[in-house]
């Protein structure tokens, strides 16, 4: 989802001072985050080419390449916010009249502001404790590494002010004011209301949980902003944590290695549509299928399937697939929302497929067979894309084709002998990963290099020109992704300290009815948890909970795995809250408000597959 640059980041005079230092600034952190990607991308296919080709293992490499992706998520983040690409939800904001849509605007800035303020002093804390670490390969102090959450933030504090001189400059300093009275008044509320709060209890959790998130979702703030704004207000207000804290979580959040799969794959995604390996593929699809209703719709479904859980980050899936399709999508009159809701609900439809790092991680945390769960999740995807096809069916039923002609099968075939180069990519992904060529997230690189070489020497188009805006863009992307997946990873942390997890677990375990009003609430309850929490953090949290008690009422572990992995997927991919749904929205590059009202349909269809995965066992476990 971007911001769109009429948003929270976008206004201002261009021959202001504010503007001429913002895009003086702006040019000493697109270039770092640019060289960046760069790196990061020499470094991981050094450690493929060295462990594969020289049989010589860089003990290095996968060190270096977290220290540099740190940087990475922070100077995007900062680039992101520059450029008015954050994630944020803006359905009341549009609604608004100008007046007040100025208004909301400068709160949104504000509290943006506000969020940075507050945890800058933690930020450094954390940064100055890290000092004493040593690295165990590079041997250099965790500085190095850890001096990316600080400075980024900074940038951003910079960012901002500028944002709201701009701002100020272009309309007037009426709106700004009263925003910076609003978000005043209602920090100095709730620091006010902190004595109440330590009576409140659990009640908190929804507080701020709840209202606060929810209510900065609505307003327009960015949404990473808005969690942490939630997570500290919660830490900070009715608990004793130490708040540097906080930035340790969002830096654990940002710092999975298997999460620079992100950018790598966003870079992939447009170095195929730079190199024309994308049209070859659409041209070929589309004389394919583009005689039939919603054709391409279908290609989106079943692409997905293909590549899901290549890169273990779905974000990374989705950024792969998107570029190459939507664009031709778009020219064939489908609506950018329908697209991204679509894409969204193939992003929770393939959560089962393996090799799913979430599969790989509730088999480490609970004892199951990974080899049994890769099998069972192959035909619970299938069973949830049939039903989304059939949505897709329905909504294309009338689509007007009467001036589209089927493709001639010699032509078809021609098509098929040029685009095979593309078609082969995802092929290739896997293979390096099944093969164990590389790793899930070293794979993408690869597939970097395979296009590079098709691009120069097949397709012959390689304009040099376009390589650094792709770059700069692929860090702005990936930092507004990441940013949310840190801030929801903090807020994830939160509520385990709350206690909420065992009582969730204790409650479940006395529920009536036996097996299948277990498994009806384990479909809600996960629904839930899954717009509030990454994947892997709620499956390390729950899954050594729940898995026992599923056991003690006879359902199988691997078709109950099956049932949790895709009620996750239905909270992660939902809106309001659910944060790959905004990561959709971020990669297809179209405001969330578009997809809210598409999504239903798709998440309904979710819906009805995961019930029948959950009451129809044998769709998981069939073929073990």
């Amino acid at each position: 989802m971007s911001a769109g640059h009429h948003g929270v980041m976008a206004a201002g005079s261009q021959n202001s001072w504010p503007a001429r230092i913002d895009r003086a600034l702006g040019v000493l952190v697109e270039v770092p985050a640019a060289l960046l990607v760069l790196a990061d991308i020499g470094v991981l296919f050094a450690g493929v080419v060295s462990r594969y080709v020289l049989h010589d293992p860089l003990l290095w490499s996968d060190e270096l390449a977290s220290i540099l992706f740190l940087w990475l998520a922070m100077l995007g983040s900062v680039v992101a916010l520059r450029r008015g690409e954050h994630l944020r939800m803006t359905a009341l904001v549009s609604k608004a009249s100008s007046q007040r849509r100025a208004l909301l605007e400068a709160v949104a800035t504000v509290a943006c502001g506000a969020f940075l303020a507050m945890v800058a002093w933690p930020a450094w804390e954390y940064a100055a404790d890290e000092q004493a670490i040593t690295t165990p390969a590079l041997e250099i102090s965790n500085l190095w590494r850890a001096a990316a959450l600080p400075v980024g933030l900074g940038l951003m504090g910079v960012f901002t002010l500028l944002r709201l001189f701009r701002q100020a400059g272009e309309l007037s300093w009426k709106p700004v004011l009263q925003a910076l009275a609003i978000v005043a008044g209602i920090a100095a509320a709730f620091w006010l209301a902190a004595p109440l709060f330590a009576g409140l209890g659990r009640f908190n959790l929804l507080i701020f949980f709840v209202g606060v998130a929810g209510g900065c979702v609505f307003a327009g703030i960015p949404i990473g902003f808005g969690f942490g704004l939630a997570t500290f207000g919660y830490l900070a207000l009715t608990t004793t944590t130490p708040l540097p804290v906080i930035v340790g979580r969002m830096d654990e959040g940002m710092s999975h290695l298997i999460l620079l799969a992100v950018p790598l794959f966003v870079f992939l995604g447009l170095l195929i549509e730079m190199t024309g390996m994308a049209r070859a593929m659409i041209a070929f699809l589309a004389a394919l299928l583009g005689h039939v209703k919603g054709g391409l719709s279908y290609v989106l479904v079943g692409a997905m399937y293909l590549v899901s859980g290549i890169s273990g980050s779905k974000a990374a899936d989705m950024a792969a697939i998107a570029p190459a399709l939507f664009p031709e999508m778009k020219a064939r009159g489908a609506k950018p929302g329908d697209l991204v809701a679509l894409l969204a609900a193939t992003g929770a439809q393939t959560e089962t497929v393996p090799p799913s790092l979430v599969l790989i991680t509730i088999g480490s945390v609970t004892g199951i067979s990974i080899a049994a769960l890769f099998t069972g999740g192959l035909l619970p995807a299938v069973v949830l894309g049939a039903l989304l096809c059939g949505v897709v069916w329905s909504r294309y039923r009338h689509e007007d084709l009467s001036q589209v002609k089927r493709t001639p099968k010699a032509e078809v075939g021609r098509l098929f002998v040029i685009a095979f180069p593309a078609l082969a990519l995802p092929f290739v992904i896997r293979a390096a990963v099944v093969q164990g060529v590389a790793t899930a997230t070293e794979v993408s690189t690869i597939g970097i290099a395979y296009s590079i070489l098709a691009g120069v020497l097949i397709y012959r188009q390689f304009p040099l020109k376009r390589v650094g805006p792709m770059l700069v863009e692929t860090a702005s992307l990936s930092g507004a992704i990441l940013l949310i997946i840190g801030t929801a990873t903090a807020m994830a942390w939160g509520l385990t300290q709350s206690g909420f997890s065992r009582m969730l677990a204790q409650a479940m375990a006395e529920l009536p009815g036996g097996a299948p009003m277990f498994l009806a609430v384990s479909i809600l309850a996960f629904t839930v948890l899954g717009s509030v929490l990454e994947g892997i953090p709620a499956i390390v949290l729950f899954g050594p909970l729940l898995f026992p008690i599923a056991r003690q009422l006879g359902v199988h572990d691997v078709h109950y795995a099956m049932v949790v992995v895709l009620s996750m997927g239905l909270g992660l991919f939902a809106p309001p809250l659910g944060v790959g749904y905004y990561a959709a929205c971020a990669i297809g590059r179209v405001n969330p408000d578009e997809g809210i009202g598409p999504i239903v349909g798709y998440m309904a269809a979710l819906f009805v597959g995961t019930v029948i995965v959950a009451f129809v066992p044998w769709i998981s476990i069939g073929f073990l």
